[in-house]
Formats: structure tokens, sequence, C-alpha cells
């Protein structure tokens, strides 16, 4: 099924879960080529259900936030009452597949195209090693969470009870990353992932027809005017210290087959990426002042919509620290990033952490003969099935060191993060 793991890894949990690295990379071949929307994986939850029972996890409970499911491990002993949450998304993408491999999707118009599939199975194998060994001192909770992709469904199940069900201390959620090669993890004590706001310009004018132009107050060239003029926001209105992305990504304006019909109207539509809550309301501000001014000079009217739709992603500091410490004794100093640069792609996890203390990683996987290594959100993507022991491991090994057994050796961790305050986790 798959080659042995080429990615050199310390400690128990990696060697146990390489054992089985080809019953998960079956399990995680099968969830790609049965690929399912948001609030739509049936499947992927029923075979995420049946894995976790031969896995022997104590609890399981479906259903929560539609889709969702969430299981929970009892460690040796619960001394502590500690809790940890890890998580996993299961969606995949509306978009065709153009790979020809044997596991390719068999569902016309879905593809695991951000690598979902992997994430989830990352999960089930660390759900069977922490079930099978229980060296830990509490108990891990595993969230497989519906929705990710433009759903929000780690909103839906916070709605439904997520953390009143399962008061966890701490939360950590993991992504695969092309652009680092397999054996790297990538982290940052603050911004992970930017906020995701939609934006839809509506500009107004009068048609008519496209000779007699001075008869007209064409909304179509007030448009092109709002598309540049944005761009001076960012440019002129954002400290260069910020970060911030306005990206207008399509423009709809009469019919293209009355070609001297001026219409009346004109709708752009298109993204805004921040970082900073108060940059984003800058920005959300700004939006209406410019569009509504350019439209008005040009005798239009300008209506902006705006809609937020995921928060950034913002790490706490104590545990990001402590996700890069215990990465570190997996894959050694020289393939952790800790300080990795943040992108301005957005990620629904942002709601546990404006709930929870926690971390969200990235794992590399793009390797030098180009296996794991076409971007997200392509329709040649897959993902690389080498790093699923090590993603598995490293879930595992945050909840062995974080709620370590007594005397354990194998840890080396003592401090449970647990005193994680709100004026902490407002400074990350």
């Amino acid at each position: 099924m798959t080659t042995p793991s080429r990615i050199k890894a310390h400690g128990r949990a990696f060697s146990h879960i390489a054992a089985f690295h080809p019953e998960l990379t079956a399990l995680r071949r099968d969830l790609h080529a049965h690929p399912e929307l948001g609030f739509e994986e049936h499947y992927t939850a029923q075979r995420v259900v049946e894995s976790l029972k031969v896995c022997g996890v104590d609890e399981i409970h479906t259903g929560i936030g539609k889709t969702g499911v969430v299981a929970v491990i009892r460690g040796r002993s619960n001394t502590s009452g500690r809790m940890i949450g890890l998580r996993a998304d299961m969606d995949a993408l509306p978009m065709t597949e153009h790979n020809d491999f044997a596991w390719k999707s068999a569902r016309p118009g879905m593809m695991h195209g951000c690598g979902h599939d992997g994430h989830t199975t990352m999960l089930v194998g660390a759900a069977r090693y922490l079930a099978e060994t229980r060296q830990f001192d509490g108990m891990a909770v595993l969230i497989f969470q519906p929705g990710e992709e433009g759903f929000a469904g780690a909103k839906a199940m916070i709605e439904d009870g997520l953390f009143e069900r399962f008061p966890v201390q701490s939360v950590f959620g993991m992504h695969n990353w092309p652009l680092m090669r397999p054996g790297m993890v990538g982290v940052n004590p603050g911004p992970m992932m930017a906020s995701a706001d939609r934006i839809t310009i509506e500009v107004t004018g009068k048609g008519g027809h496209g000779a007699h132009p001075y008869q007209t107050v064409d909304p179509v060239l007030a448009a092109a005017h709002i598309i540049t003029a944005v761009q001076s926001i960012v440019a002129r209105n954002v400290r260069a210290i910020d970060s911030a992305v306005i990206s207008l990504c399509a423009m709809h304006a009469g019919d293209m087959g009355a070609f001297s019909v001026m219409p009346g109207k004109a709708t752009l539509v298109g993204t805004v990426r921040t970082f900073n809550p108060e940059v984003q309301a800058m920005v959300e501000k700004r939006l209406q002042e410019v569009c509504s001014g350019v439209a008005l000079g040009l005798g239009a009217t300008a209506h902006v919509n705006y809609e937020r739709i995921y928060p950034a992603t913002i790490n706490t500091r104590d545990e990001a620290r402590f996700a890069a410490d215990v990465a570190q004794k997996l894959v050694g100093h020289d393939h952790v990033d800790r300080n990795m640069d943040p992108s301005m792609g957005a990620e629904d996890f942002s709601f546990m952490l404006q709930v929870k203390p926690g971390a969200y990683l990235r794992l590399g996987q793009g390797a030098e003969n180009g296996i794991g290594s076409c971007v997200l959100h392509n329709s040649r993507y897959d993902f690389n099935d080498e790093v699923l022991p090590l993603g598995a491991a490293l879930h595992a090994s945050l909840v062995e060191q974080g709620m370590p057994l007594a005397g354990d050796a194998h840890t080396g961790h003592t401090r449970t993060h647990s005193t994680t305050t709100n004026a902490s986790r407002s400074e990350a």
C-alpha cells in the first residue's frame, strides 16, 4: 500500500503509529475517493466512527454541529482533571479533480483538494495510539469537524455545545503545508491565518444606448474606477507594519451579447484579509467612503455589503510555545519553525481559538520529488501519505506531554499550561 516513511522522528508515539502506517494510508485514500461537502459528511463521519470503535475509544458522540464527531479517550489516570482537545476538519471542496491515480475522487464536482482527508486520518491514527497506550493523565477529546470550507463548521459545533459538553482547557489543530518539506513543523505565537471577509459592491447608474453615453450614468466606468481606487486603502491607510489585502475578484455588468447596451448596474465581489480587528474595522469604513465617493463623483451610487465570515486565527503564546516544544522533541530543533510567517488565507479553527487557548500548526508535506508539493485547492493536489505517522504522533504527543503521567520519563514535560489567562491570550 505504501513504503515506510522516510521521515526521521523520535519517541514512542511515532514508532508505534508507524507500525500501522499502511492502514492509515488505506483509510486516507478511501476518504479521498469519497469526498463530501460541508455538513454533508455522512460517509466520512461513518468511516470515522467505524475506525474509532476499532481503536477502542471510550466515548463516541455524533451529530454535533450537524455532522461532527467527537471521541473521548481517558488516560491511565485522571488526577490532574485536565482535558485537551485535538481537532481535524473533514469536508472537501466543490471542484473537479484532475488526478488519475486509483484513489481519485469518485464523485464529480467534489474533491479533497485541501488535505482534510489526511487531517482526519491523522487524528484517527492518534486515537488508536492513545487508546492502545493511555500514557497520559486526563482526558483527550478528539474533534472531527465538518464544514471548514466556508461553512463555519467550528462555529456550528461550538453553538451546539461543544465546549460545554467537553470543557477542554486547550485545543490544537494542524494543517498540511506543501510549501514545507516533510518532517518540518511550523507555528507562530500569534497570528497564523487572516480573517476572511466578503465584500459585495453594487454600483447603480442609468442605463441607455452605448452610442449616447452622455444620456446615461455609466456604472461600468464607476466600477472600474472603484477597482483601482480601493487599492489606495492598503497603500495609504494601512500602516506599513500591519497587513491587509483587498481583492476584487469578480465583476458582472450588462449582457455579453448586447454590445451597445449600457447597463444600469454593475456588481463587484471580493475579499478582505486582515489580522488586526482595528485594521479590519478601518478597512470596512474606508471601503464605504471610497466606493461612495468615487461613484458620486461619476454621477452613480455605490452600496457596500461587508460580511465578516471568519475571524483571524490567533495562537495563544503559551500554547504555541508548548506545541513547538512538543514538535521539537519529535523532529529536532532544526525541523521546527517557531516563527512561521502567517498566511493571508483563513481558517475556521479561529472560532475555537476565540473561546479556548490553543495553537494551530503547519505540517510540511512537499517532498523534493514533487510528491505533496502541489498547492492547496489545486485540481491536481493530493495529500502526502508519508507524513501520516508524524502528524498522528504530533497530535498524540500534545496529549501525552500536556497531561503527563506522574514520573513518566518519556514526556519530560511537567507544566500543564493550564494557567493561561485572558490577559495572556489577548497579548498573543
